[in-house]
Formats: C-alpha cells, structure tokens, sequence
C-alpha cells in the first residue's frame, strides 16, 4: 500500500504490475467498499499497472467532514484525481458511486483521460426510501437488503458475499449512509453529453440496482460510447464473473490507447 497526500488528508492506494507495457487503469469502488472489491483485476496487471485506491472514509484513508451530496461527491473525485496524477492512470474505471465519481471528473474537472469505463452505475442513481431508512436505523437491515439476490451479487461464491458484507461492516454505517445519499442526490441525465472521451458501459444482466437500461441511456447519450453486458452477473459483475469483466475492460484499454 501506498500513500498520497492532498487536500490536507492521506489517500490509501495499490499499484499491481507485473510489468506488462500498457497505460495504467485505475479501478474505483462504490458506496461502502474498498480497494479490496478490485482483487480479481489484479489479473490485468500482466498487460498493463492496475491502481486500486480507498475513497475518503474507506478502507484505510482518511476520513472526511463532508455533507452527503456534492460536497462528498467532490471530495472522492479529489481522492480520484490525486492517484491518477501520481500514477499517470490514463483510464479510470469507477463501479456505482465510483462511476458517478468519474462522471463528476469527466464533466467538472480538467484532467485528460485517454478513456473511462462506468461499471453498474448511472446518470441518476436514486436510493429506495427503505434502504435509506436502513442505513439510518437499521445497518445490518440494510446489508441484508444489498446481498439479496440480484441486487450486489447474483449467484455468488459464498466468500465473495462474505468478503463483501465484512467490507461494508468494516466501513461503517455513517461512511456507507453518506455515499448512498451522495448517490441518491446525483443526477447528470442532462449533462452526460458532453463527456467526450472513449467510454465503455458495462454492466451486470442480473444488476437490480443500476439495470441495464441505465447503461444504455449513458450509451445513446455519449457520443463514443459502447455498451457490454456480463452474463450472470448482477452489480459487483467484477468479483462475480471477472474473467469476463477483465476481458471487456483489457479489450476497451488497447483499444484507446492504440
């Protein structure tokens, strides 16, 4: 692990390279995750430096005093934007709220991306009224609710969903409230246009909570935009089918960067 400084607080990063001569990918996690939910991406680090990182609150970064919303919202896209300077990422890869986060960069922030890639996320990522009612009062509801069929996994290996659960445990139920609500308040339907680099929707066939057809709004509304869909997967398609992600990911990377 490694560590980088900014904005007055310490961002906790991994680089994976086994020497392979592409662009490095940086991989962001959503609401109540680390790095760690990455681990099967390491695979990618043959062809090219894999950088996994904690957003503010997870894992092992600081935390942050920040309203849910845009104010959190900015923050992560801080974390995102010091790694990727510090590691020369040329592709950013972001899952549910981390898609959110690179959309935020992609259309806020002046930092060149050869490309991005938004894994089981959308331009509007409202919260059911339940979940959030969980998440205020009733934390282990709430996880129980995420790791039902379809929502986080689809039919997963009984470790994967442990791995999961522990995670968002370990991440604490204030920290997982303040990225679903940063998640519920972000809505970029009508700016999503203007993103204007390579882009590659991929998301779970079983995802209940960012479904296919959040994709393909992102999909006709960028300009250059392709669309994959992994089979049975649901929303952490990248620990339940990562052959399959890694595949879709590797290809759209040689693919811009060519």
């Amino acid at each position: 692990m490694q560590t980088i400084t900014h904005h007055g607080r310490r961002t906790a990063y991994e680089v994976s390279d086994r020497g392979g001569d592409g662009a490095p990918v940086l991989f962001v996690h959503g609401s109540g995750g680390t790095r760690r939910l990455w681990k099967s991406q390491s695979r990618l680090s043959d062809d090219r430096p894999v950088v996994t990182l904690d957003l503010s609150g997870h894992g092992e970064s600081d935390d942050i005093d920040a309203d849910p919303g845009y104010e959190s919202l900015s923050a992560y896209a801080d974390d995102v934007l010091a790694v990727a300077e510090e590691t020369d990422a040329s592709v950013v890869v972001g899952n549910s709220l981390g898609g959110a986060v690179v959309m935020h960069l992609l259309l806020e922030r002046d930092h060149d991306f050869d490309g991005a890639v938004l894994a089981g996320t959308g331009a509007k990522l409202a919260v059911l009224d339940d979940l959030r009612e969980w998440l205020a009062d009733d934390f282990e509801r709430a996880i129980e609710f995420l790791h039902d069929e379809d929502r986080l996994f689809h039919d997963p290996d009984p470790r994967l969903e442990e791995l999961s659960i522990q995670g968002m445990r370990a991440c604490g139920r204030a920290v997982t409230e303040r990225d679903f609500l940063t998640c519920h308040e972000f809505d970029v339907r009508d700016e999503v246009a203007r993103i204007d680099v390579p882009t590659l929707c991929l998301v779970g066939e079983y995802d209940y909570l960012t479904p296919p057809h959040y994709h393909e709004f992102l999909a006709e509304r960028i300009d250059d935009c392709e669309l994959t869909i992994v089979e049975e997967a649901a929303h952490l398609a990248m620990l339940e089918r990562p052959d399959a992600f890694n595949a879709a990911v590797s290809g759209f990377c040689e693919r811009v960067g060519e």
